[in-house]
This record gives structure tokens, sequence and C-alpha cells, in this order.
């Protein structure tokens, strides 16, 4: 079985001028096929090492890359029936197009592993199923229900005569 074989699993098939040379070749410099043969399959064996040492350090490459990124993710942590704020940023070819709009409020219907949420729109049935770095806890409700809000301007305190 050739190399290319092995590689491409499929026959390469060599123009016979190629073919005859090859076989003169091997021929000219009297090889001893069968020392040449073992020394094939030694070859052959010490490439699948390789490949495996390889297909291992990739793998190990892998895991350490997903460990740095998942690292710098913020845990979002929001429990069925919070409100939640929606990160709308498209990009808009308007005044303030960079400005990063807040949608919702929505509310959280289903948590799944690995920060998937499944969101509600409390006005209308839309269901949408979010990643949570999205997401943003909203605050808004819990000021409407207050039966008593104190409210503070932000003024100059009136000067006293001298």
């Amino acid at each position: 079985m050739s190399l290319f074989r092995l590689v491409y699993r499929k026959a390469c098939h060599l123009p016979v001028e190629v073919e005859h040379n090859a076989f003169w070749a091997v021929r000219e410099c009297n090889m001893n096929l069968m020392k040449a043969g073992v020394e094939r399959k030694l070859q052959l064996a010490e490439l699948e090492n390789l490949r495996l040492e390889a297909c291992d350090n990739s793998r190990r490459y892998k895991e350490k890359m997903k460990a740095v990124h998942d690292k710098h993710i913020k845990r979002r942590e929001f429990r069925p029936g919070e409100l939640v704020l929606l990160c709308n940023s498209r990009l808009r070819l308007m005044p303030g197009k960079l400005r990063l709009r807040w949608e919702g409020p929505y509310r959280v219907e289903k948590v799944e592993p690995y920060g998937v949420f499944h969101l509600r729109h409390p006005t209308n049935s839309k269901f949408l199923k979010v990643n949570g770095h999205r997401l943003k806890l909203y605050h808004g409700e819990k000021i409407k229900n207050q039966k008593e809000l104190e409210i503070f301007l932000l003024e100059d305190p009136p000067r006293e005569a001298e």
C-alpha cells in the first residue's frame, strides 16, 4: 500500500513512465525489498505515533484555551420568573449607532445549561432563546410596586443670606 493511499484512502494512478522510472531506480540501486518493507513499516508506525501525539497535544491545547476563555465569562444566574433586559446591539447607520439598546423587560421562562435562557415578553406571547451574556437584571418592577417613593431633586440648596 502506498503512502498516498494511506493518507488519501484512494489509489494514485501514475503515468506508466513514472512507474517505470521508479521500478528502474529500485532495480539500479539494488535495494533489498524485504529490508525496505520492514523499514517502511517502522516509518509508518512512527508516523502513526506522531499523529496520535499531535492529536493529544491539540486536545490539551483546546482544553487550556477553553479554560482561559471561560475564566473571563461573567456568570449570570437568573431564575425563572425574574424580569430581565435584553441587549439589542445591532449596528444602525444613524446617530448614536454604537449605543447599546436594552429592550424589555422580558420574563425568564426556562434556564438551560451553559447560559441559555428562554424569555417571554410580558405583553405578548413572543418567545426568545438567548445567550446569558446579552441579559441584565431589570430593577424597574420593584420601584413600581413600592407604595411610598422618595424623590430627591438634584438641585443646589438655597443659599442663606450673609
